[in-house]
């Protein structure tokens, strides 16, 4: 029993040193490291804009909590259509053509949200960037597989080490928001679509 216990022990220890080396000759490659770095950057326009965009009408457009309320409905709504309708839409284009078009619409269509002075404008443009935002995480997260063929571990391994760092995002934002307004740190935001494009057109294909 005791020998047992030493084995698995010392099994345990093994497979982690190798997912330890694995990560590290993983982050050798250049390709891989613009992945992981590519997802981070994408956040900024999914879970971080949906963590500040029912604040951001309150506090900056003026908005009632109601039509706060109803920001993140609509944003929630779109991004769901959107995934529903990714699944047929892959089937007939690639993922890359689909990432370049919907981050071209999306560097046009944020400043413009952010711009606009209606409300019901500035709601209709949030559902557009809910829609076309979908499949960003899963598409990236596919390209980093692939750059990883058989090395799913690995792959899970880095990815939750450049979230936990990703995680750091948020707070940034909000202690700048402190300092320079929320309206203004919003406009960091666009570095997401911006980021995807300058990676995806110089990608060899």
């Amino acid at each position: 029993m005791v020998n047992r216990r030493f084995s698995h022990s010392d099994e345990s220890i093994q497979s982690l040193g190798e997912g330890i080396c694995n990560g590290i000759a993983a982050l050798k490659q250049r390709n891989v490291v613009l992945w992981l770095t590519l997802l981070q950057f994408s956040d900024f326009m999914l879970d971080v804009l949906r963590g500040f965009v029912a604040l951001y009408f309150v506090d900056v457009v003026g908005a009632s909590n109601t039509q706060g309320s109803l920001a993140i409905a609509i944003w929630l709504g779109f991004g769901l259509v959107g995934d529903f309708l990714l699944i047929p839409l892959l089937e007939r284009f690639q993922g890359i053509a689909y990432l370049k078009l919907s981050a071209a619409i999306v560097l046009f269509a944020y400043p413009a949200f952010l711009l606009v002075p209606s409300i019901n404008i500035k709601l209709f443009i949030l559902g557009l960037l809910g829609l076309f935002n979908a499949g960003w995480y899963s598409i990236l997260k596919g390209q980093l597989y692939t750059a990883m063929p058989g090395k799913s571990g690995t792959v899970l391994t880095l990815s939750n080490l450049f979230g936990l760092v990703g995680g750091l995002i948020p707070l940034g934002l909000g202690l700048l928001a402190q300092h320079y307004g929320l309206g203004s740190t919003m406009w960091l935001l666009i570095i997401a679509p911006i980021a995807l494009l300058i990676r995806l057109f110089t990608l060899k294909t």
